[in-house]
């Protein structure tokens, strides 16, 4: 099994709704998940748990887990298939 850390890009169209991000720079996902998490908790209280922190309109994805060319896992199941390196 490979793995490339899962990168994201805030779109610069959708900075606004991202106050605590830096739109179009490539940072690992997770640490952006946690930086809006905590902004969301600090700002709306835990009203908006549950929903998808990083909306995938709103950013581009890189990177993930790959188990090679065996099978198609893919990093979120609505993701489409990872084909190797970025």
């Amino acid at each position: 099994m490979h793995s490339i850390a899962r990168q994201a890009r805030l779109r610069l169209q959708f900075a606004h709704l991202y106050p605590p991000l830096t739109a179009g720079l490539w940072e690992p996902a997770a640490e952006l998940g946690a930086r809006m998490l905590l902004w969301q908790v600090q700002q709306q209280g835990t009203e908006a748990l549950g929903t998808r922190i990083l909306d995938q309109r709103h950013f581009d994805f890189q990177g993930g887990w790959s188990r090679g060319d065996e099978t198609d896992m893919r990093t979120r199941a609505d993701d489409p298939a990872f084909n190797g390196p970025i």
